[in-house]
């Protein structure tokens, strides 16, 4: 997965990481660092929790694909926006 934040970091858009929910978009990617030094990603979904406070998630952490309410199961350590240019 680091090969993947440098090229989002460099193809992208590298966004803040930031504790306010409403600062994630559909479509943008969020890295995690996962208890035992394990990276993660996932991709922030346009649906929302039942509360409509964040965004759920759209990862595979093991059980196959999810989307579920994931966005702060661990410490963010990247948060990117990726729109393809056209060829």
């Amino acid at each position: 997965m680091p090969n993947l934040q440098t090229f989002l970091g460099r193809f992208g858009e590298s966004l803040r990481v930031t504790p306010e929910a409403d600062n994630y978009r559909e479509g943008d990617l969020v890295t995690w660092m996962l208890p035992g030094n394990l990276p993660h990603i996932g991709i922030v979904s346009a649906r929302r929790t039942q509360d409509g406070k964040r965004p759920l998630i759209i990862h595979n952490i093991g059980a196959g694909p999810q989307e579920e309410d994931a966005l702060y199961v661990a410490p963010i350590t990247g948060h990117y926006r990726f729109v393809p240019q056209a060829l």
